[in-house]
């Protein structure tokens, strides 16, 4: 039988944003460092939540920046997910790596990317970010914001050399990830940028297959367009006119 877990102390006040609370916390001696919870430690929560005062005392008083565990696997890439812009500045002043492989998204370049956090995406890439690191549900980058529909992104990645044919991930590769959400114009923006629209791999196959099994008629067409193979075997439903069928 499990027991239910206590939650920390030192980490609800650093979720609520309480920064008196959390300093008396620290001066009777509550472990900045102690683990736990959804979100792993109370810097992760403070980052998640965007609460800068908490984040900066934790940090003052020797939160460990690269700790592993949470929901976001770190700080970083918490307050990545979130768009707190300000935390994240100051995670990466304290030394955050930011290429730290972790948490539900795989990286803070990832977790910016899937919810279309630009000025997060900016800051990560100038701050050496790997674009084309692998990891997480959607493999990488590219992907996630392909997926997401998140334009912006996608074209700032591809202008910092993300890898168009990377793959990796659920869906495979951004293309098969865009086509399957019915993302037309991130779908034009990869195939401009020399997408490889028959690559094979993900769960549907093909970007054709997603496509075809959502019932995104106008990607079908686009994709069609530019070549895909109609007949391609993979995935689930083993080609595209059968994908089609099993959505009708």
């Amino acid at each position: 039988m499990h027991k239910t877990q206590i939650a920390l102390p030192i980490y609800c006040a650093s979720i609520i944003g309480i920064e008196q609370v959390v300093q008396y916390l620290i001066q009777i001696g509550d472990n900045v460092n102690a683990q736990g919870e959804e979100y792993g430690n109370a810097l992760q929560a403070a980052s998640c939540e965007g609460n800068q005062a908490v984040v900066e005392l934790l940090l003052v008083n020797k939160a460990d920046v690269n700790v592993q565990g949470g929901y976001y696997g770190n700080a970083l890439q918490a307050a990545s997910y979130k768009g707190n812009q300000a935390v994240v500045e100051l995670l990466l002043a304290n030394k955050a790596d930011v290429n730290a492989q972790a948490g539900v998204c795989g990286n803070a370049l990832q977790a910016a990317s899937v919810r279309g956090n630009l000025a997060v995406v900016e800051l990560l890439l100038a701050n050496k970010a790997d674009v084309n690191a692998q990891e997480g549900v959607c493999g990488n980058a590219l992907q996630a914001a392909s997926y997401e529909g998140n334009q912006a992104v996608v074209e700032l990645l591809l202008a910092n050399k993300a890898d168009v044919n990377a793959k990796g991930g659920y869906y495979g590769n951004a293309l098969q990830a865009a086509s399957y959400k019915g993302n037309l114009a991130v779908v034009k923006l990869l195939l401009a940028n020399e997408a490889d629209v028959n690559v094979q791999g993900g769960y549907y196959g093909n970007a054709l297959q997603a496509a075809s099994v959502q019932g995104n008629l106008a990607v079908v067409e686009l994709l069609l367009q530019n070549g895909a193979n109609i007949n391609a075997q993979g995935g689930p439903h083993g080609n595209a006119p059968l994908a089609a069928k099993f959505r009708s």
